[in-house]
């Protein structure tokens, strides 16, 4: 269900403009384009855009991920296979390891391999040019990345969330595709509550339709869609059971907060990782969290969609753990 090509793409206009632009102008120099780093948070369609990226500029990609190149000889093995204009795309690129990284310095900037023949006294360094290529990263975890590998990308876009009519327009396409009856009633409603995120919007409109196959005649209305996103549990704005439950651990065991990530991951019995990648994003730009020196802290809002009171009181210290 990708899209293949920048005017397929639905949402996040200000990259694709950007990127039409840069696209344009390398091809009319007929060089390869800039590096390119893609962030934000998952599902977002940044491998969905390295991929419409080669295909724009008519050229080859190769895709691996960074802890799949444990060795700097895999990274090596990898580049020396490039052919001229090639593009690499490394997905969770923040994840190198820094002996890996400091092989990719010169090959970003000079297209160039540096390799250490031998061991001690005897050692020489060989170097062995690389044809032009473009290296694509893909991070969560924009902070994360070094800054000398940060700063060798000469393109560097953001992808947000998206707004609903941009989700309600992929569900609709999706649709089409996989062959799904759909009255818009039905899209509208799994549109509000697929987070802003088209990996999310996809995956409830396969779940819809296996409900309304199975208990309705096969098309999803609204009232088919209410039915089924209730029976797994995703509310009107998009929470889900570990959402919830992140929130209700820190107004229920720790008083509202702050308390530390690890903490909360460790009441919940889930990664520290997942919570931060995955359920923090949301719930802060829905407004249900606060990040604080402190910790995490649930906001008003979050205690008013749950249901529960909100006691504005001065609390006692709670545990830090970051």
């Amino acid at each position: 269900m990708r899209p293949r090509c920048l005017d397929d793409f639905i949402g996040q206009s200000r990259v694709k403009e950007n990127l039409k632009i840069a696209i344009t102008a390398a091809k009319s120099r007929g060089a390869p384009l800039d590096h390119v780093l893609l962030y934000g948070p998952p599902g977002l369609g940044k491998t969905t855009l390295a991929n419409i990226i080669s295909a724009e500029m008519g050229v080859n990609i190769k895709t691996t991920s960074g802890p799949a190149i444990e060795r700097s000889g895999d990274l090596a093995a990898i580049l020396t296979n490039l052919t001229s204009a090639d593009i690499l795309f490394i997905d969770e690129v923040h994840r190198l390891n820094r002996s890996v990284e400091e092989i990719l310095y010169p090959a970003m900037e000079d297209f160039a391999l540096d390799l250490i023949i031998g061991k001690g006294p005897g050692a020489k360094n060989l170097r062995l040019n690389l044809p032009a290529f473009t290296l694509i990263g893909a991070t969560t975890r924009f902070a994360l990345l070094s800054p000398p590998l940060r700063d060798r990308f000469g393109v560097v876009f953001r992808l947000d969330f998206y707004d609903e009519a941009a989700i309600d327009t992929i569900l609709g396409r999706s649709a089409r595709i996989l062959g799904i009856k759909t009255e818009q009633g039905g899209l509208d409603e799994i549109a509000r509550r697929a987070r802003g995120t088209p990996r999310v919007a996809n995956r409830l409109l396969k779940r819809v339709r296996d409900y309304a196959e199975v208990i309705a005649k096969g098309v999803i209305t609204k009232e088919v869609a209410i039915d089924a996103l209730d029976k797994l549990e995703v509310d009107e704005i998009g929470l889900d059971e570990i959402d919830r439950k992140v929130l209700r651990t820190i107004i229920e065991k720790f008083g509202g907060g702050p308390v530390g990530l690890e903490t909360i991951a460790a009441a919940i019995s889930e990664e520290s990782d997942t919570i931060m990648d995955v359920y923090e994003p949301f719930l802060l730009q829905k407004g249900f969290l606060d990040r604080t020196p402190r910790g995490r802290v649930a906001t008003p809002l979050a205690y008013r969609h749950l249901g529960l009171p909100y006691n504005n009181k001065e609390k006692p210290p709670q545990p830090t753990l970051l």
